[in-house]
């Protein structure tokens, strides 16, 4: 007989199938489930239900692009967690998960030395096992997605910002730790706005929108940048960074939003923040952002995990 529902699992773990299974995969696994589940054999019946339901969304074209723009959230599938509350992060907005340094689905911590962000990557769950959400050769890539056209009309500065600080990202920040997955092109959880890039690395998530300015030396204080009595609004990320950190109770979101120079120098311009501006999303030149990011990243609890179900449902969430 198949377990009960497990807390934070979503549609596809439910199945035992990879999220990019196709329809016809979803049905047969469907099949093999409601089999093992059905209470007239013997099994579960809170546990059908929740295969039921798993089969009825992701089975409709429809319903499963809405179920994967909500980045397939265990929640979203109306399961509880063991307390019998609803799933949400701790009091200050992150996961108790990643403060402990522990997850479900880590592998066992040794007695050995921590692990360090250029070790080898370990994926969590391991991807032989079965029903593993993301096929091997997929889970392996370091870079998912690419800058690309929004709608009918799409715009080609934009467009040439984003595969600049991809390829600044890639080189500078995933390529320095074998963990690391650069997803780009994200859905915004709101369904309004976009997510350029993100990068998953051990139990820590950054979000990392992008502008382009002119040279000159910019003040930071945590609502826009200031230049010569002119004030600059960064894209509006902080939203996101909620949402995400809401969704992914299991990671430490955060966000950075990484100001460019029309040149290649990568210190350029200048930002000062100003005294007493504190959290939100992280404001700097490439130089400053890539410096925080792999200062983020490198960090946490196990910095050489690939967590196998966060980085499905991210790619899932790909516009």
């Amino acid at each position: 007989m198949l377990m009960t529902t497990v807390p934070g699992e979503n549609h596809y773990q439910v199945l035992g199938v990879a999220m990019t299974a196709s329809t016809q995969e979803i049905k047969v696994a469907y099949r093999r489930a409601a089999r093992l589940t059905h209470p007239d054999h013997g099994g579960d019946a809170e546990r059908f239900r929740a295969v039921t339901l798993a089969y009825e969304v992701l089975v409709d074209d429809t319903a499963r692009a809405r179920y994967d723009a909500s980045y397939g959230s265990g929640r979203g599938a109306g399961q509880r967690d063991g307390q019998g509350g609803w799933g949400s992060p701790s009091r200050d907005g992150f996961s108790t998960a990643w403060e402990a340094g522990m997850d479900s689905h880590a592998t066992t911590r040794s007695s050995g030395p921590r692990p360090k962000a250029y070790d080898p990557a370990v994926f969590a769950p391991p991807l032989d096992l079965p029903g593993a959400l993301l096929p091997a050769d997929l889970a392996k890539l370091q870079m998912h997605g690419l800058p690309r056209k929004r709608g009918i009309f799409g715009a080609e500065a934009r467009i040439r910002r984003e595969q600049r600080t991809m390829q600044l990202l890639l080189r500078h920040v995933v390529a320095q730790q074998p963990s690391a997955r650069l997803v780009n092109g994200l859905k915004a959880p709101d369904g309004k706005t976009h997510i350029d890039h993100a990068i998953l690395a051990g139990y820590r998530l950054a979000l990392i929108d992008s502008m382009v300015l002119p040279h000159g030396a910019y003040a930071w204080d945590g609502e826009s940048l200031l230049h010569g009595g002119r004030a600059v609004l960064p894209p509006l990320l902080e939203h996101s960074v909620r949402h995400l950190q809401d969704l992914f109770p299991e990671l430490h979101v955060t966000g950075w939003t990484m100001v460019l120079g029309p040149g290649d120098n990568l210190h350029e311009p200048v930002i000062d923040r100003r005294p007493g501006v504190a959290g939100g999303v992280e404001v700097a030149n490439a130089a400053g952002t890539i410096r925080g990011l792999r200062e983020f990243l490198a960090n946490g609890p196990q910095p050489n995990v690939v967590h196998v179900p966060s980085l499905a449902r991210l790619i899932r969430g790909m516009h």
